[in-house]
């Protein structure tokens, strides 16, 4: 059956990029059924999409790593019949990636001139002095910081390392930079710091293709979004004619006004019982309780304890007092193989890095953690094994080609659903969930709010730390607001706003208080 295409918009001529009618299949499956997309010169064009929408594939195509069966690209108005990435660097078009593909025994030089190396004249000795005057003048001038150009990439933070990754390409003078999931990264503040950059080069004439989940981004930042459904864009329009939860509506298919599951959960006995936990220079005197059915958020700026709190309940760092009781028992191991003993799951923030086995196979991946179960005498009963995954997998609906596909070849959201997958599995209690849907599309958020429901409707209790307020206001029944290292305030859910959590955890209703 021949797919019906949106009509296309009438050629501009200050259009710098344009897809028109772009099809790609990798063998039976099909990325691109059709796709267009029209980038005005000097702007910031969203592109957005669940994951599987067909985001990536444009975007390799427009790189040169992959060609385009059937449609034409234009770039300052010349068709190009085949990019290549060399060509598409000739046309200045840079990619700023969410892995930061950067040399980790590299310094900071030698990652900016990678490939580019200023030699001395007439010899072919490199010019260090130059690099070194070039590096230090773009990162003054853009971030107005100074980077040592002799430090390993290894040893630089995220940010940091993104930064080098946007000088790099900076050094280049782009037309176009494309940003691919940019903050997933990053905290607010450096997040800032990036949008302010990223609005600079607008006014300066650089063209930015944006890509995120983030649709308060997305809606913030843009001057107009794209937006890409199963291969084709459904929708194109100024930012200032839609908002995020009409592009939400557009990326799903149906209205997600009540994203966040309704549960009727009457709470049971206490799971957990915290009681005086402090850790020095962490946290102090920390005290609350979980029951069974019961959704607790936890928030709080970076440094205000909140991770290392979530941390510490799974034994992953050691409390100087204060004391954990599990159904009733006092915890006196505390260390990940008691917790885990214990009924008690992490989910990490880092899924790809300590969530998931990315070489593993999803089967594997599910009962990595509960391989007593499937054991005996040290014999797996691969039997066992199979019928238990495969019954995860249609019950938490992954999406994957079968229980034998590597985890790494799973979208985002997917490989979310695995690492939650693999406490089940274990029959868990309570589950530690650490910011569950960073990095995911919006699609696979309510997939996962859904899931977070069913499980404390069987009487699981889940403790969700969460900087996305509305997502913890939608998904949990209260929320503790920790603010340099203490419990400052407790909500419920349903009877607070996210201004009042954000000033909570910003400190500023203390100082209203003290006004007051």
């Amino acid at each position: 059956m021949t797919a019906i295409l949106p009509p296309q918009p009438a050629k501009r001529p200050d259009d710098i990029i344009r897809f028109d009618r772009i099809v790609k299949r990798f063998g039976g499956a099909q990325a691109l059924a059709g796709a267009s997309l029209a980038i005005k010169r000097g702007t910031i064009h969203g592109l957005v999409g669940q994951n599987g929408a067909g985001k990536s594939t444009l975007i390799k195509i427009l790189a040169g790593l992959h060609r385009q069966d059937e449609g034409t690209i234009e770039i300052e108005g010349q068709r190009i019949d085949h990019l290549t990435p060399h060509l598409a660097e000739t046309h200045g078009i840079h990619f700023i990636h969410q892995d930061r593909l950067l040399v980790p025994t590299f310094t900071v030089g030698e990652a900016l001139f990678l490939g580019r190396e200023p030699r001395l004249p007439g010899t072919p000795f490199l010019d260090r002095r130059k690099m070194q005057r070039q590096a230090n003048e773009t990162l003054a001038d853009y971030f107005g910081i100074k980077l040592p150009t002799h430090a390993l990439i290894g040893e630089l933070s995220t940010a940091e390392k993104q930064i080098v990754q946007i000088t790099r390409a900076l050094l280049d003078h782009p037309k176009v930079l494309v940003f691919d999931e940019p903050t997933a990264a990053l905290v607010r503040r450096e997040a800032d710091i990036l949008f302010r950059l990223i609005r600079r080069l607008r006014d300066e004439g650089v063209t930015i293709i944006y890509i995120s989940h983030y649709l308060n981004e997305i809606e913030d930042l843009c001057d107009h979004v794209t937006v890409l459904r199963n291969g084709i864009d459904v929708a194109s329009t100024p930012i200032a004619e839609t908002s995020a939860n009409d592009i939400a509506r557009l990326m799903v298919e149906r209205d997600i006004a009540d994203m966040f599951p309704k549960r009727r959960v009457e709470f049971g006995e206490e799971l957990l019982k915290v009681e005086g936990l402090t850790a020095a220079n962490r946290f102090s005197d920390v005290s609350f309780t979980v029951r069974r059915g019961e959704v607790l958020g936890i928030t709080g700026l970076l440094g205000s304890g909140a991770k290392d709190l979530v941390r510490t309940l799974f034994g992953l760092e050691r409390a100087q007092s204060g004391h954990i009781e599990v159904a009733g028992a006092v915890d006196r191991a505390r260390t990940p193989e008691a917790a885990v003993v214990r009924q008690i799951a992490l989910v990490p923030e880092d899924r790809r890095g300590h969530g998931v086995a990315l070489d593993l196979s999803v089967a594997e991946n599910i009962t990595l953690a509960s391989l007593d179960r499937y054991t005996s005498l040290g014999v797996l009963n691969g039997k066992r094994e199979r019928r238990d995954s495969d019954d995860l997998i249609k019950r938490l609906q992954i999406k994957t080609a079968s229980r034998d596909a590597l985890v790494r070849t799973l979208s985002g959201g997917n490989q979310q659903k695995v690492a939650i997958a693999k406490w089940l599995s274990r029959h868990s209690e309570i589950y530690l969930l650490d910011e569950p849907t960073v990095g995911v599309d919006i699609g696979s958020k309510v997939e996962i709010y859904t899931l977070i429901g069913e499980l404390a409707e069987r009487g699981a209790g889940i403790i969700i730390l969460s900087s996305d307020l509305p997502e913890l206001i939608g998904i949990t029944d209260r929320i503790l607001v920790l603010f340099r290292g203490r419990v400052t305030r407790e909500f419920i859910s349903s009877e607070t706003t996210t201004d009042e959590v954000l000033a909570e955890s910003t400190g500023a209703s203390e100082r209203l208080r003290h006004v007051g």
